[in-house]
């Protein structure tokens, strides 16, 4: 992927030399999560403990300061930080376009990089956490270090990869702007469990199918796209499915625990809204019989 060709978003905040404070809060939601929840040997759910109990309508909080952790940043992680800006200034560009056709106007996210640990307005995010998006004060969070961890515990390398994951984070923005978040968290507790694991997975799905809607009008724009790419974001959708990270971490599958969807389903959505571009084939609640 060209992606240095792509606009530079001038909303990434780095948080790298800074220490992280744990505010209570609802949790967020994403990527990250099912990842921290395999390394944990729980279901696959959401981000770090706190974020984990998102699924499970929980809250988390914790005291904490925010001293500096004496980071210091190499040329690696400064090429992390750049193409980071420039997904996300790709995002900008063709979200407020699409919002602007449909007569609305977009309101951009912010990202956060950190390193190691941070705060958010859903809770506590570290590390192990991955990136995530905290609808209680729009914002992406991600600590470099995952892109690493991507690439070499699960098996999903490559600079789309790595797009497709930041594409998805702010899917979720774009749900949350849109009131999907909202309908569906507000769910939780009222529906049983498995049920809204059900509504989990149509979110997850829905912010998959945006993903590939950005991918879509990305390239038809800019043309970015180099070849191997759209494998790139393929296989990395398919090794963060529910089945195939419960299969890696006890050797069961539940799929009444799912909250992302299996790896066919989330590689079919992405492609769907890669293939597609059009908005209006991203029914996912529909697709699974929750309307």
């Amino acid at each position: 992927m060209r992606w240095r060709e792509t606009k530079k978003s001038q909303n990434v905040e780095d948080r790298r030399a800074q220490g992280g404070g744990f505010p209570g809060g609802k949790a967020g939601m994403g990527i990250g999560g099912i990842l921290l929840a395999v390394l944990a040997m729980f279901m696959t759910g959401k981000v770090d403990l706190g974020a984990l109990l998102q699924g499970l309508g929980g809250t988390v909080t914790a005291g904490g300061g925010g001293a500096s952790t004496g980071y210091q940043s190499t040329p690696e992680d400064e090429e992390k930080k750049a193409f980071v800006e420039h997904i996300l200034g790709s995002t900008e560009s063709i979200w407020s376009e699409i919002f602007r056709k449909s007569g609305k106007v977009y309101q951009e996210p912010r990202l956060v990089v950190f390193h190691q640990a941070t705060s958010s307005g859903c809770g506590h995010a570290n590390s192990a956490t991955g990136p995530f998006y905290c609808p209680a004060d729009s914002k992406v969070y991600l600590d470099l270090d995952f892109f690493e961890m991507l690439a070499k515990r699960f098996g999903a390398p490559g600079d789309f990869a790595q797009a497709y994951v930041i594409a998805h984070e702010v899917a979720h923005h774009i749900q949350h702007l849109l009131g999907f978040t909202d309908e569906v968290h507000s769910k939780n507790g009222r529906v049983p469990q498995e049920v809204y694991n059900r509504w989990s997975v149509a979110l997850e799905l829905q912010a998959d199918f945006l993903a590939g809607v950005w991918a879509h009008h990305m390239n038809k724009k800019e043309g970015l796209l180099e070849r191997g790419d759209r494998e790139e974001a393929i296989n990395c959708a398919m090794r963060i499915g529910d089945d195939t990270l419960q299969k890696q971490a006890s050797g069961t599958v539940r799929p009444e625990t799912f909250t992302h969807g299996t790896a066919k389903e989330r590689a079919y959505w992405f492609m769907k809204g890669f293939d597609s571009g059009d908005l209006n084939q991203g029914d996912t609640f529909t697709a699974l019989g929750l309307r």
